[in-house]
């Protein structure tokens, strides 16, 4: 009889155990243990993060850090950090967080339009991926890459189309420039290759001339027109003579730095710069910006016509008069500088 109390004794012990090991399984793995009140919420894992530095978000989320830690223990998470951006639904239990932490990257919109210089691209898609702004700056400009690629640090900018493209979100500098390579090869299609041939340009000069027609206009019904003036005046070897460029070129000089040029001025035309397309003929050595791709379209799908001046027409903010003969220009362009008086617009 002592003997199967004993073993009774035992039995209920074990069955104790078995029922709190239960109630704890349960607990780490299948009871709900999020704490925030939205639908979900979201954490990035950087690169080099270890596990204190997911659980340090993770914390503020849960209602049970200390079942979290235990399951992530057993399932080895806490050896095996993967960087990344990751959601976590309202509700979730501890397993499901971690099967969602450990594999399911989100994937993230990356978008950037118009950039005038690399260092404002580098800024604006350092905002949104784990790389930054130096270390996209740094890969951007890499000389090696720019050679093996047939870019210059004049042109690299040319390889940047503005867009929305999806990235994990911990992709790192290279892997940025390198699928913004990708994109540019892909934009440059058979029949857009041959439409710049036919023009006579190659595609980085294409991009340098687009950038000069949208910083001239940024109508896109426009853009096509302004187009076939440069192009016109390249065909006939008449220099560019793009405000936009001597604008870009006063730009580099440090007495204009922190300035913004509104009006043009005979100053200006002077600046001893092969972006000065008043004083040197043919295209500058690249672009003054970063071009919308309607503005790469229009060069490329450019209006011909005998027109080889345009000026801002005062009538039609935004617009341009066009003309085929220098005084019909210059009857324009005096009509501009008297509206550039009127509003007290000196430079």
């Amino acid at each position: 009889m002592y003997i199967k109390k004993i073993l009774w004794v035992i039995a209920l012990v074990g069955l104790a155990v078995a029922a709190y090991l239960a109630y704890y399984v349960y607990s780490a793995m299948l009871s709900p243990n999020t704490a925030f009140n939205n639908e979900e919420a979201f954490i990035f894992i950087q690169t080099d993060a270890d596990y204190q530095d997911v659980r340090g978000q993770l914390e503020p989320l849960l209602g049970d850090i200390e079942t979290f830690d235990a399951l992530a223990q057993r399932k080895q998470y806490t050896a095996n950090i993967k960087a990344g951006k990751y959601r976590i639904v309202k509700g979730m239990n501890n397993n499901e967080i971690i099967n969602s932490i450990r594999s399911k990257n989100i994937p993230i919109t990356v978008s950037f339009n118009n950039q005038n210089t690399i260092g404002e691209l580098a800024g604006r898609i350092g905002q949104q991926i784990e790389a930054d702004s130096l270390s996209l700056i740094s890969s951007i400009l890499n000389s090696e890459f720019l050679e093996s690629n047939g870019f210059e640090s004049q042109t690299a900018i040319a390889m940047y189309l503005p867009n929305s493209y999806e990235f994990f979100w911990n992709t790192d500098a290279d892997g940025f420039r390198d699928r913004m390579k990708k994109e540019y090869d892909k934009f440059w299609t058979d029949d857009r290759m041959a439409m710049a041939e036919e023009i006579g340009l190659s595609p980085v000069e294409v991009m340098t001339l687009a950038s000069i027609v949208y910083e001239e206009s940024k109508k896109a019904d426009e853009q096509p027109i302004v187009a076939g003036v440069y192009i016109n005046r390249l065909k006939r070897g008449i220099a560019l003579q793009a405000d936009p460029t001597l604008k870009f070129a006063a730009y580099q000089l440090p007495e204009y730095k922190n300035t913004v040029i509104k009006r043009v001025l005979n100053v200006h035309k002077e600046i001893n710069s092969p972006y000065n397309t008043y004083m040197y003929p043919g295209l500058p050595p690249g672009p003054i910006a970063m071009p919308d791709l309607s503005a790469i379209k229009a060069v490329l799908n450019y209006q011909k016509h005998n027109y080889l001046y345009f000026s801002a027409d005062p009538e039609r903010l935004g617009y341009h008069k066009f003309a085929t003969t220098l005084a019909q220009h210059n009857a324009n362009a005096r009509a501009y500088h008297a509206y550039l008086n009127s509003q007290g617009i000196k430079k």
